[in-house]
């Protein structure tokens, strides 16, 4: 029974306390060591004291006896006194003469004992023996311990003799057998945390352990788990706890992390194209309800397959990512040209040069082009410019069965129409607007996850999300996104495509 008490964490942990409470009562003892020591001393030095006093109490009342004596006589007196007298260390011997200082000894004084000071003032009121302590904020100087008496001649008071003492050097003479109590109870101290440290580190390990595997589990990697210890106690209790917990949280953690950050920045947009072309409806013309119908059918359809896509991907990573069909280009940036112009008053501009077809996926592509556009529309006022336009680089053949062709090379500050072909981007989406453009710093940081710029006119209401999934959009494809900006002049995004059906993976015709 005893070995399993002393096995148990709190039997442990108690046995740890006591240890701790012996090296706390070795901590008070160096107070009351100090204390002693300064009672020790402020007793020595009121012996000093009333030795000095003593004598020029004696010296006065023999020179008193003769009843010619006046003041002048009295300063005489004085002087001669203080030029025979030796005061002990940090000891001084002040007269004044009808309130006024007259001499001391030393001559020289330290500030709180100067004529002006505040403990000056004190001793010009004082008509009987006076003991006190004064404290000053000058640690160099410490407290002073002064007495005052009267001198009286003739019956009237004419001064007060005064003997003042600094006990900061006394202080600090007998702090050095402190300091030695000191340096032996810290080496006493010290070992015994050693001990008491190796103690704890063996006996709570699994703690540390887990503290240091709390602290490595973030959002981005939750498989951090603590080894299991030996023994069958409260800490085994505890990892088990720990390590299952975790199992729980990362799986519940990795199926909602991906819908909550997309689905609503992902739904927010179609959302807003269906209830503008609601708005704008015309109930009198059939072409254009028909057309609004069609319009919002269409933007429904992709707002399920996000919320199916999300609900899959909450779940597991899909192979299957991409929904992959042959898009005619035109067509397909006419249509969202048509489901943009919904979203915000603005100077619209659609710019296609070339047509042809390419292979990716037309729910995807939509809503990441929609998320340039979205980001413009936020960082833009009613009279600016918004163009989206699309390149198709001549010459192409999407549709053949090879993987040769020519692509756009990228170049941030060239015109889109003096882009010339390379072996690399063929199909190029492109939004640009004339707002107030992003920074450099924030350019580096714009198609990551939740990043925001520090937009001058007002803070964007979006997520944080939309430029790093049309990041990922991008790269499912096998194509990028670029950036060009300058502050107030404006942003092109850029979302640069392969052209050729062998350069997207899983596609098969």
């Amino acid at each position: 029974m005893w070995k399993r008490l002393l096995k148990e964490t709190r039997t442990r942990i108690l046995l740890m306390y006591a240890l701790l409470l012996l090296i706390l009562l070795v901590g008070v003892a160096v107070p009351i060591f100090r204390y002693l020591l300064f009672v020790s001393v402020d007793g020595r030095v009121q012996e000093s004291l009333d030795e000095e006093r003593d004598s020029f109490l004696e010296s006065y009342a023999a020179w008193k006896k003769d009843p010619t004596h006046d003041v002048e006589d009295l300063k005489f007196f004085v002087t001669q006194f203080l030029q025979n007298s030796r005061p002990e260390d940090d000891n001084f011997q002040i007269v004044l003469i009808n309130g006024e200082f007259y001499r001391s000894n030393p001559i020289a004084l330290i500030e709180p004992l100067r004529p002006g000071s505040e403990l000056f003032e004190r001793w010009q009121d004082v008509t009987q023996f006076t003991l006190d302590e004064a404290n000053v904020d000058d640690p160099t100087i410490g407290s002073i311990l002064y007495t005052a008496d009267p001198i009286i001649l003739r019956g009237q008071q004419q001064g007060v003799f005064i003997i003042a003492h600094s006990n900061a050097g006394e202080r600090q003479e007998a702090l050095v057998g402190v300091y030695l109590f000191m340096q032996f109870t810290v080496v006493a101290v010290l070992i015994s945390l050693l001990l008491s440290w190796l103690g704890a580190g063996r006996i709570l390990s699994p703690i540390a352990k887990l503290a240091s595997t709390a602290r490595s589990i973030s959002e981005s990697d939750l498989t951090g788990r603590i080894p299991l210890p030996k023994g069958n106690d409260e800490l085994t209790d505890l990892t088990n706890t720990f390590n299952d917990m975790m199992d729980r949280i990362q799986a519940a953690f990795d199926s909602q992390r991906a819908f909550i950050n997309d689905a609503g920045h992902e739904l927010r947009t179609p959302i807003t194209i269906i209830q503008g072309h609601l708005e704008l409806l015309d109930d009198d013309d059939p072409q254009e309800r028909q057309e609004t119908i069609e319009l919002v059918m269409d933007e429904l359809d992709r707002m399920g397959r996000l919320v199916s896509d999300m609900l899959l991907l909450a779940k597991a990573e899909r192979p299957n990512f991409l929904k992959l069909e042959t898009i005619e280009t035109h067509e397909f940036t006419q249509a969202i040209f048509t489901k943009a112009t919904a979203l915000a008053q603005r100077n619209w501009i659609l710019t296609i040069r070339g047509q042809g077809k390419m292979v990716g996926d037309r729910q995807k592509l939509t809503g990441a082009i929609l998320n340039f556009i979205r980001n413009a529309v936020q960082h833009t006022q009613m009279t600016d410019t918004i163009e989206l336009g699309c390149y198709f680089a001549s010459g192409a053949a999407p549709d053949s069965d090879n993987c040769s062709g020519d692509s756009l090379r990228k170049d941030g500050r060239a015109d889109i129409a003096q882009l010339s072909p390379q072996p690399s981007h063929q199909i190029q989406f492109w939004v640009r607007d004339t707002g107030e453009g992003i920074s450099p710093s924030d350019q580096q940081r714009v198609f990551a996850r939740f990043a925001r710029g520090r937009h001058h006119h007002r803070r964007s209401e979006g997520s944080g999300l939309g430029l790093a999934i049309v990041a990922a959009v991008a790269d499912a494809h096998g194509g990028q996104v670029t950036l060009d900006s300058e502050v107030n002049q404006g942003a092109t995004f850029r979302l640069h495509l392969p052209g050729s059906l062998c350069d997207l993976p899983g596609y098969s015709r």
